[in-house]
């Protein structure tokens, strides 16, 4: 450890020493517009990128760099002095950030961060700028206090995983020497409480895609034509009905074959968790849960697969009524699959039954999106997650829940196509953080948990190396 006026430095004195700083450079981090789904952000997205780079030189890791792919960049930076001996850990995050609309409904502007209440306000706070920093600066407060880490690490930082991360798979096929590791850790992910850890054992898979139909060449009136020519948002609305029945079974033939159905233990883990149904549909403001007959709504959140309407657009919207036949008809629609489904077999069963249950007189086309990812299920007992495991425990002085997450990160499915290994998510963001909402925040004492998690997490593998 280094001396500071006369007294042993260590991370925990040099994290407190620099809490005001590092809420600063969040601050800053989170200005930056990094929308990554919109095109006239592209430039903000790689300037976010630099700032990330420049951090991490700051940091220490001097060879911190922004790299280009096919589409928006990611930054990678490694500390390999450890030497070969010693175990190479891997830290993923990524620095784009969701659309800000409905803009009206924020309190402050998304991109002009404030901090109210512990919390700190503003698009990305949560998903991922604040979880991301945590591990840079844990390494910094190693560094500045130890001058050299007990485990080689590699950062991989990436600007397109809130659009799927379309073109990180040929990159990371591209630069597998560069990124291969022992273990992989993500800062992309979420915690069950402020007091409460748990361990995410699975992540759920997507698939998205929309239908464009299409019947007259232009919209028509609704009282010369209305019976005469088929109607291309009633076909919608009909295509739609078919894929799930009235108990919330996907109909989609086949849909079902490949999904590993729940076991014993997989259950009792479930069932570990508190969980109310009331509490929840009133949180949401609904009358009650919904979905797939035979299983509980943890149980359906956790590991089941779904379908889902994400948005509808037809004929007239404004203010009272345009007696109109519609020409166009249009529906974005994603699936959230589970292992072992795989995203091309199910859109192949999709297209097959939109085409099936197209009714007459309409043109429909079926769109796959970019945003795809396979389900990602971590082994009992897989060792980066022991490891984990073991820093919560720590941390928070109980044992963390095992939980399956309903959302997808695709580079944890890619890292262990590509890689064989299974990465385990080390993530603070906590459900109530509006994260993809108006007001997004983060809170601070999660930012500065996270921090020490990231130095205990290199601290132990310094114990066991």
């Amino acid at each position: 450890m280094k001396v500071l006026g006369g007294e042993l430095m260590s991370w925990k004195l040099y994290l407190k020493n620099n809490k005001d700083k590092f809420i600063n450079d969040l601050s800053q981090f989170v200005s930056i517009p990094s929308i990554s789904a919109i095109d006239d952000h592209f430039d903000d997205v790689v300037r976010a990128g630099n700032w990330v780079a420049n951090r991490l030189q700051l940091a220490g890791i001097k060879n911190a760099r922004l790299i280009s792919t096919e589409t928006h960049p990611v930054v990678y930076g490694d500390n390999l002095e450890a030497g070969n001996t010693k175990p190479t850990i891997l830290i993923y995050g990524h620095f784009d950030v969701q659309p800000v609309d409905p803009l009206k409904l924020w309190d402050k502007p998304p991109f002009d961060p404030y901090i109210k209440n512990g919390k700190i306000y503003g698009r990305g706070a949560s998903d991922d700028k604040g979880n991301m920093l945590a591990p840079i600066l844990a390494v910094e407060a190693i560094l500045k206090s130890n001058s050299k880490l007990p485990v080689n690490i590699k950062f991989l930082f990436e600007g397109q995983e809130e659009i799927g991360s379309p073109t990180l798979m040929p990159f990371i096929r591209k630069n597998a020497n560069l990124l291969k590791s022992d273990m992989i850790f993500s800062a992309d992910g979420g915690q069950f409480g402020e007091k409460q850890p748990n361990l995410i054992r699975g992540l759920k898979g997507l698939l998205a895609f929309e239908l464009i139909v299409t019947g007259a060449k232009t919209d028509q009136h609704s009282g010369k034509h209305g019976g005469g020519i088929a109607n291309p948002a009633q076909a919608l609305s009909q295509i739609i009905s078919s894929m799930k029945d009235l108990s919330g079974k996907i109909s989609i033939e086949g849909f079902y074959n490949d999904v590993l159905e729940l076991n014993d233990d997989d259950r009792a883990a479930i069932a570990k968790i508190p969980f109310n149904d009331t509490e929840y549909a009133e949180a949401l403001g609904v009358d009650e849960p919904f979905g797939e007959t035979g299983y509980s709504t943890s149980e359906r959140l956790a590991i089941r697969p779904t379908l889902e309407i994400n948005g509808m657009h037809s004929g007239y919207q404004g203010k009272g009524i345009k007696t109109v036949l519609p020409s166009k008809a249009f529906a974005k629609i994603s699936c959230r699959l589970v292992a072992n489904q795989k995203p091309k077999e199910i859109y192949k069963l999709v297209e097959k039954h939109i085409h099936k249950h197209s009714p007459l007189g309409v043109t429909v086309e079926v769109r796959k999106l970019p945003s795809e990812a396979n389900p990602f299920l971590v082994p009992r007992g897989h060792n980066s997650s022991e490891v984990v495991r073991k820093v919560l425990r720590e941390l928070y002085n109980k044992e963390p829940f095992e939980v399956y997450v309903g959302g997808s990160i695709p580079i944890l499915s890619m890292f262990l196509e590509e890689f064989g290994v299974h990465g385990a998510v080390m993530s603070f963001g906590l459900d109530d953080e509006k994260v993809h909402a108006p007001n997004e925040f983060f809170r601070l004492s999660s930012f500065s948990r996270a921090q020490s998690a990231y130095c205990m997490l290199i601290e132990e593998f310094g114990k066991n190396c």
